[in-house]
């Protein structure tokens, strides 16, 4: 049979691959159309930048899979969380992966006052914008000392590891810090504890914040274990007399 000179054109459009967006603003609405793709034929879930379904979506797609039986497999690609982790020189054996810092402030104070006596290394995403105020939360949270590691422009030609205490990687962090950012910190030492001084700093920051005195100490009480009426009775006494 002769082959006709277009045979490889023709051949190139008939294989090429359909494409179709997936983000966070349409992943819920198409997953029942990909789900039943995936069941008639191979789907590539596919990601520009990172790990899809790590902070990235793709997660509520092979939740969908995995229900409808559909089979799903990885070919492991690029995670900015564990090439962060590796080449932070923080403990690898155990570690937790927070994703997005809170963008409110008093939300994000809370994560950390949470996050005080976690053990384990922790692993943050951050923006750029607004780095400097969460290092600075976190170093109010953890104390000055407990070290850190800011990992900026992973892999890339701008790539930069800052290492240190968060007293100092605070500081450092005023100045501008641009690119795509990943905060590994160090977990908590055996024994270590919230002070009384650290729980009525964080109760002093949520009623700036606009939340009331009993909330703020009802929340801190949860978090760090310092029991709420000395917490109280500790906010009332540093306030100033009248």
């Amino acid at each position: 049979m002769r082959r006709h000179e277009n045979d490889d054109e023709v051949a190139r459009v008939t294989n090429r691959p359909k494409l179709v967006a997936l983000h966070e603003h349409n992943e819920t609405a198409r997953v029942a159309e990909l789900v039943a793709l995936a069941a008639e034929t191979d789907l590539l879930v596919l990601s520009d930048a990172g790990m899809p379904t790590v902070s990235d979506p793709g997660f509520v797609l092979v939740r969908a899979a995995v229900e409808a039986g559909v089979r799903v497999s990885v070919i492991p690609g690029p995670s900015a969380v564990i090439t962060a982790l590796a080449v932070s020189g923080l403990p690898t054996d155990r570690f937790t992966f927070e994703g997005f810092l809170p963008r409110k402030p008093s939300e994000r104070r809370a994560a950390f006052a949470a996050l005080s006596r976690e053990p384990r290394t922790m692993v943050f995403f951050e923006s750029p914008h607004r780095i400097a105020q969460s290092l600075a939360d976190a170093r109010d949270a953890l104390g000055a000392d407990r070290p850190v590691a800011v990992c900026r422009e992973l892999t890339k030609m701008f790539e930069e590891v800052k290492r240190g205490p968060l007293g100092e990687i605070a500081e450092w962090a005023r100045d501008e810090v641009r690119g795509e950012i990943v905060v590994v910190i160090g977990g908590a030492t055996a024994g270590a504890s919230v002070t009384l001084a650290d729980a009525l700093a964080e109760v002093t920051r949520l009623t700036q914040d606009g939340v009331g005195l009993n909330e703020a100490c009802a929340q801190v009480a949860q978090l760090t274990g310092v029991r709420k009426r000395e917490l109280y009775q500790g906010a009332l006494a540093a306030r100033p007399k009248i």
